[in-house]
């Protein structure tokens, strides 16, 4: 399947998408005044251990101190040392830290001591003497290849580290592994000299800006082509790529179209349809995904999908169809965390696992780490997918003002039900001559309308007059009563 990389760059955000077989796939945005701060490395100084919950809080220099979990730090030897949190860190301690999850809602960075640097091929692990090999790469010829060639580097260069090959390393020439080597060992060493020499607590190595990542990251032999928008940009990406990723070089391109890059490929419509709740199916069916604080929640409707043959066929064809939908939406949306499908029940088995299967299949191209349970007895499909950055609506949008992201809002009758409660316990408790009531528009005409009867009532029973005045600037669920 033939892919593109879009990246459109403006003073105030970087945005990419990933196109596959001319189908958007996957959007990432990255706003000047918010980068991410996933692989940046910090100078932090602990702040607050605790034992309940075995983890410290580190102050790197953020709005939030960062998170750092026992299970999080390391020993000499580069694995996590089981020890107690009070054992391993203590208020005032110093650390050097590297940020593995960016700040997601009111929670700070989530860190590691185990702090790596990563190239086009390659993963420095400078706490580690061991080698591994990307779980992505099935070819185990090529697996033994290419732990082979990293174990005879680490061997005849001891002190440099560990490595792991990424998938991109796949089919790649020992001669270029070694230079990237070179290269990570190079830029470690700068690192852990600006780590010696910092004197307060703070930024000490950052990642890439998110078109250069996506350039080392997103890049694949599927890749036909990088088009990029902004010639200040290409004039980065070219000698970069030049000299990093050679062989990525002159798929690099200078869009200088005049209908804008995201228009031209429909990502700007995908952006609007990606932050709605429902997502239409081309065989009639749809989905309703839900966010939540703890979870995601997708549910496949078969909609005005009538099918040909019987209700078993008809129900197999949207599930079917819903799991291709369900993996590209999770890309689209940067859906992280657990997330719980509810398909429509099938009673045959072999549906079943053919769904199942689909929505693994569709699953092995996304960038990020999922795990997939089976089909409960519910009919429920519960998974996970590695998070590490803010979704497409969290980046994109805040809560609702009107309803603080609930989603609705009280009715006027709701409203109107209030104040006529809140009238009485006013009137009770002080001694006034005019009531007089400040609420949005449609409350006022409700009162007026079909509330004026019991309006008049309520007057009549507490002997004093209510008057009405509308506020433009008022939701329907606001009102306020003012005693005159």
């Amino acid at each position: 399947m033939s892919e593109e990389i879009l990246i459109n760059v403006t003073p105030p955000e970087t945005r990419v998408a990933v196109v596959e077989g001319g189908v958007v796939q996957e959007i990432i945005i990255e706003r000047a005044e918010r980068c991410g701060l996933v692989g940046n490395i910090y100078k932090g100084r602990v702040v607050r251990v605790l034992p309940g919950m075995q983890a410290a809080f580190v102050e790197i220099g953020l709005e939030r101190a960062a998170f750092l979990h026992a299970s999080d730090i390391i020993g000499a030897e580069g694995e996590p040392r089981g020890e107690q949190i009070h054992e391993l860190v203590r208020e005032g301690d110093e650390l050097v830290v590297q940020v593995v999850k960016d700040p997601l809602g009111s929670k700070g960075a989530r860190l590691t001591t185990n702090v790596s640097v990563a190239s086009r091929y390659l993963v420095c692990m400078p706490a580690l003497s061991s080698t591994g090999v990307s779980q992505k790469i099935d070819d185990e010829n090529e697996r033994k290849r290419l732990r082979d060639i990293l174990n005879i580097y680490v061997e005849t260069h001891p002190g440099r580290g560990g490595f792991i090959a990424r998938t991109a390393a796949e089919g790649v020439a020992e001669e270029s592994l070694f230079k990237d080597m070179d290269f990570l060992a190079k830029l470690w060493r700068g690192v852990r000299e600006r780590c010696l020499a910092a004197t307060a607590i703070g930024l000490i190595h950052d990642d890439l800006p998110l078109a250069l990542r996506a350039l080392r990251d997103l890049v694949t032999p599927e890749v036909e082509r990088v088009r990029i928008d902004s010639r200040m940009m290409v004039e980065k990406a070219i000698p970069f790529a030049a000299k990093y990723i050679p062989d990525i070089k002159d798929r690099i391109e200078h869009y200088q179209g005049e209908r804008p890059l995201f228009d031209l490929y429909g990502v700007e419509e995908e952006i609007r349809k990606a932050l709605q709740r429902r997502v239409n199916l081309k065989s009639g069916g749809h989905l309703v995904i839900d966010q939540t604080e703890a979870m995601t929640t997708i549910d496949v409707n078969t909609g005005a999908f009538v099918g040909h043959r019987n209700l078993e066929e008809t129900i197999f064809k949207t599930n079917l169809e819903a799991a291709q939908a369900i993996c590209r939406q999770l890309r689209l949306r940067n859906l992280g965390g657990i997330i719980i499908i509810d398909f429509i029940d099938m009673t045959e088995d072999e549906h079943k696992r053919q769904v199942m299967r689909a929505l693994e299949k569709a699953l092995a191209r996304d960038h990020a780490k999922t795990h997939i349970t089976e089909v409960s007895v519910l009919g429920l499909v519960e998974m996970t997918r590695k998070r590490t950055r803010e979704s497409l609506e969290h980046v994109l949008c805040e809560p609702c003002p009107c309803c603080g992201g609930r989603g609705s809002v009280k009715t006027a009758q709701t409203t109107c039900s209030e104040i006529f409660r809140e009238i009485l316990r006013e009137s009770r408790q002080f001694e006034v001559q005019t009531l007089l009531v400040l609420a949005s528009q449609e409350v006022v005409d409700r009162l007026l309308d079909e509330e004026s009867a019991h309006l008049a009532e309520l007057e009549e029973f507490i002997g004093r007059p209510i008057r009405l005045q509308a506020e433009s600037l008022y939701t329907q669920e606001q009102y306020d009563i003012v005693l005159i």
